[in-house]
């Protein structure tokens, strides 16, 4: 570790901490100001953490990208970690910083009211992937995954729950674009994009609606492919995977063949370090809405015009799932220690968007070498 991070470990202290251990939890949390939590999947090892660092007053980031344990965090200790001046905040990787502080770069930079984002993300690897292994994620986040595809039918009964009010309709409505098609804005074939950032976006966007009364801003998130053979490819391993995912013995398969059922794409090794060395993402966000000399007298107010102004952004990065993560995650953390003034409330469980959506945290994540880097690149 000393010799990748160049740096010098040997005197850094090591706390041991079992999550089953209630006493090892909190002595662990009260050792320091933040807790950054990379130990996953958390719908089994995460709440515990987030009792102990709640309870010691000490903040909380992690990398989930698991929409059930997001929200059930949320609704069950958000008042208690506002009023013990605690910020826990998920989704600090990939999943979902550069969608949801996309989603803030967009508005700040519009000049005018944004009405919806269409966000197109591509996986790359610089000169192609002969020689650096098919696998791009370890078991890990493959197991977050299964549970979280097998668990899906929990997150209608969190929401009711954490969102009994339902946000206003807003017009025009931005609806799902049809998988398998064409996206003409980038020429390449759409499947959905998972769950995870949208919904994240949209939290933050409920957030912002119900303490900033700003107009929500709607979202849709897609993957993008070379021809629909590679997407129809992904679609039958999809299907496959959903299905198995709702049995036991269904789940027990595809955690002992991660590789075999993902085509390949996960392993217990994790991807080489030539394939994240030369991985990289590219999201495209097109945002369409209304001049600023059109903007309305209240967030609820309904346009009778069609919208008439769009702004294109990029949003790059290397090594989305290990190398962007953890500066991304990083970056949060040390932006809660320097700018806890320029956050929402004293504390609370809030996604990235509104925790972060008026601090310097694009500034911090597109200095380093492996950030994350957001510019517009069409204005009209």
């Amino acid at each position: 570790m000393s010799a990748k991070s160049k740096t010098d470990l040997s005197q850094t202290p090591i706390i041991i901490a079992d999550v089953n251990n209630e006493a090892s939890l909190l002595e662990m949390a009260q050792r320091c100001r933040i807790v950054v939590n990379t130990a996953g999947p958390y719908r089994f090892f995460g709440e515990n953490v987030v009792k102990a660092c709640i309870e010691s007053g000490t903040h909380h980031v992690d990398v989930s990208g698991e929409p059930q344990y997001m929200e059930s965090i949320q609704l069950k200790y958000n008042d208690l970690a506002r009023e013990r001046g605690v910020y826990v905040i998920s989704a600090c990787g990939f999943d979902s910083i550069p969608a949801d502080l996309g989603v803030v770069f967009v508005e700040k930079n519009f000049d005018g009211v944004v009405n919806s984002v269409e966000n197109f993300v591509h996986f790359g690897v610089k000169g192609g992937t002969k020689g650096t292994g098919s696998a791009s994620l370890n078991t890990g986040t493959w197991e977050s995954a299964i549970h979280a595809i097998a668990n899906r039918s929990e997150s209608i009964a969190i929401r009711r729950k954490l969102f009994p009010d339902r946000l206003p309709k807003f017009h025009p409505e931005l609806k799902p674009r049809a998988p398998l098609s064409i996206a003409n804005e980038v020429g390449k074939v759409i499947l959905p994009f998972p769950e995870t950032d949208r919904s994240v976006v949209m939290r933050s966007q409920r957030y912002l609606y119900e303490n900033e009364k700003k107009r929500p801003i709607q979202m849709q998130a897609y993957m993008l492919y070379p021809s629909r053979l590679v997407a129809g490819v992904v679609v039958f391993f999809a299907a496959v995977i959903g299905i198995l995912a709702k049995f036991s013995f269904g789940r027990q398969l595809l955690l002992k063949y991660p590789s075999f059922f993902s085509g390949g794409m996960a392993s217990r090794g994790g991807p080489s370090e030539a394939r994240m060395e030369r991985s990289f993402f590219r999201m495209t966000m097109k945002a369409t809405g209304w001049p600023k000399s059109q903007k309305l007298a209240e967030s609820t107010d309904q346009y009778s015009t069609l919208p008439s102004k769009t702004l294109t952004v990029q949003i790059t990065g290397p090594n989305p799932g290990y190398g962007s993560t953890c500066v991304a995650l990083l970056s949060t953390a040390k932006t809660i220690l320097n700018e806890s003034d320029k956050m929402p409330s004293t504390g609370g469980v809030l996604p990235p968007g509104a925790a972060f959506s008026k601090t310097s945290l694009i500034s911090e994540l597109e200095k380093h070498e492996h950030g994350i880097k957001y510019e517009i690149v069409a204005n009209k």
